[in-house]
């Protein structure tokens, strides 16, 4: 009888001790917390951004100029002060090639016509609505100022620019997301009066 009683409380105990490695395994399991990145200074990141010459990106745009809009795919590659950005959708079948060097401004339209300069200037004018600034935007989509202009702005607590207005254009940085050892603005909204541009970059890639 006394053996019965022996054999039946073993499994009990050994139950018991499955709990408790079970409970340890688990907690072993659970993630530990990951300590949030150092937070660099705004005037530390600010002119390492400025200074960036070299980098591509993909996303989208939405463009209203007043009761007017269009959105497009948007492929943006910066070489020094080069500036190559390809528009496609809003104008029809194929792209529309934007490229600035320093102020020397060209156009590749959607049906292959080469244009420079002025007549450049005034097409993009015509088919966006309005004259982009585009030595500033180089600037404004890496979430800095452009440093040749007078600027007021506002830092968030994560040293990153939240807002921006320069040269008579306001922009408000949504979200940004990691790219490398930086943080790179993800959504952005480029306004003045009567023109509001939405970006979305979906992907970041330095150089």
């Amino acid at each position: 009888m006394s053996s019965h009683v022996f054999s039946a409380a073993r499994p009990r105990r050994a139950l018991t001790a499955l709990a408790v490695l079970a409970a340890l395994a688990l907690s072993a399991c659970q993630t530990v917390p990951v300590p949030p990145a150092p937070v660099t200074a705004w005037n530390v990141r600010r002119p390492i951004l400025q200074a960036l010459e070299r980098f591509q990106l993909n996303g989208r745009v939405a463009v209203a100029v007043g009761r007017q809009g269009f959105n497009a795919d948007l492929r943006w590659r910066q070489i020094g002060t080069l500036t190559r950005m390809i528009l496609s959708g809003p104008f029809g079948a194929g792209a529309t090639q934007v490229s600035d060097a320093g102020g020397e401004l060209s156009v590749i339209t959607s049906r292959g016509q080469h244009l420079g300069n002025a007549a450049a200037r005034a097409a993009l004018e015509r088919q966006l609505g309005f004259d982009p600034p585009l030595g500033s935007l180089r600037y404004w989509i890496l979430g800095v100022p452009d440093p040749a202009l007078p600027a007021s702005f506002k830092v968030d607590a994560t040293q990153r620019l939240s807002r921006l207005e320069q040269a008579g254009w306001s922009i408000d940085y949504r979200a940004y997301s990691p790219v490398g050892a930086e943080w790179l603005p993800r959504l952005l909204s480029v306004r003045r009066a009567g023109v509001r541009l939405r970006m979305v970059v979906d992907a970041w890639h330095l150089q």
